[in-house]
């Protein structure tokens, strides 16, 4: 039996954890500093994080696009998304008004692309006659 991975599910579960990495981690692990760890404003996990994010969802997106649906919203609203990930980064000021936006587009486009991809595509669906 091949196993076949959910690339929308993995985009989403990603969107999710740098979502409560970058809203909660801060509130409940403020301590971790007096420990000498630090990844609560560490550049490279942040870096780290984003990069994950544009790699898991380019990927899940694209195929999505190219192979199931051709609708190019899902690709519009996870890079639009992306814009407000890359700016929380350099707008520290307004990271948490740029953060909401940023996971509900991004999960939006995951959910929108994984709903597509269950629907067939009037443009792709072959008609068998019987």
């Amino acid at each position: 039996m091949r196993y076949k991975i959910n690339w929308d599910a993995l985009g989403i579960g990603t969107s999710l954890i740098c979502a409560i990495h970058c809203a909660l981690l801060p509130l409940f692990l403020s301590s971790l500093p007096l420990l000498g760890i630090n990844i609560i404003d560490n550049i490279f996990f942040e870096c780290g994080m984003i990069l994950l994010a544009l790699g898991i969802g380019s990927f899940s997106l694209y195929h999505g696009y190219k192979k199931h649906h051709h609708n190019p919203l899902p690709l519009f609203l996870f890079f639009a998304g992306f814009a407000f990930l890359v700016c929380k980064e350099i707008f520290i000021h307004a990271e948490t008004w740029l953060l909401v936006p940023a996971v509900i587009l991004i999960i939006s486009a995951h959910l929108l692309n994984f709903r597509y991809g269950r629907v067939p595509h009037p443009g792709l669906s072959k008609e068998v006659e019987h």
